[in-house]
């Protein structure tokens, strides 16, 4: 169950990500998606080497730390695949 939470939470954080990022992004939903869940695990691994990985009550700086991570995945994500996938569009 706790991929499906994985997924689910990836695919937010995505969306979130690419509307905070300015301009227009190209990635597909799916990618968007993996690039979330890997922004996720990433903003909980600093949260854990912070310290601040369970707190009581809603950890908000542990789903900051998140979002951060997101919004950079996606971002970095978005700036390889338009530099790999960018130039075939192009020439179609």
């Amino acid at each position: 169950m706790h991929w499906l939470w994985a997924i689910i939470v990836g695919f937010v954080l995505g969306l979130i990500a690419k509307a905070v990022l300015p301009g227009k992004q190209h990635q597909p939903l799916w990618l968007t998606t993996v690039f979330g869940i890997i922004g996720a695990v990433l903003g909980n691994a600093v949260a854990t080497w912070i310290g601040v990985n369970e707190t009581k009550g809603i950890d908000w700086i542990r789903h900051l730390l998140q979002l951060v991570g997101a919004i950079a995945i996606v971002g970095l994500g978005e700036m390889v695949y338009t530099a790999v996938r960018g130039n075939k569009r192009r020439m179609v």
